[in-house]
């Protein structure tokens, strides 16, 4: 078994530090409007498709646009990427601006589409 790279270690640490939802408990919540959904891909891979009803703000952006989306510091906020690596970086950097009920998708976007949940 191969050692964990520098990346790879820099994840697992943050899946420490925050929670994560699954999929079909995201739908729910985003449905409900009791939170909001960001996309923290890049542009190429929210174009190509992307779970219904997210926002778009890649993970280079989102700590300097996030205040516009989700001004209010305990407004839930569910980030995906592709697999849920990225997204977990995203939750612990907007924790460290002190936004206290965010969430990372597991699995990410091939989770959401492997559990048939709605596209665009």
């Amino acid at each position: 078994m191969t050692e964990p790279n520098r990346f790879q270690k820099l994840v697992a640490e943050a899946k420490k530090n925050i929670q994560q939802i699954t999929p079909e408990e995201a739908v729910q919540e985003v449905g409900r409007g009791a939170a909001t959904l960001i996309d923290v891909r890049e542009k190429d891979d929210w174009s190509a498709g992307r779970a219904r009803g997210a926002k778009h703000l890649t993970r280079g952006e989102v700590e300097l646009e996030i205040e516009e989306q989700a001004p209010d510091l305990d407004q839930r906020i569910i980030c995906y990427c592709g697999g849920g690596s990225r997204s977990a970086l995203v939750a612990e950097s907007l924790q460290k601006m002190g936004y206290r009920n965010v969430r990372s998708m597991a699995g990410g976007f091939r989770a959401w589409k492997a559990a048939g949940l709605p596209v665009e």
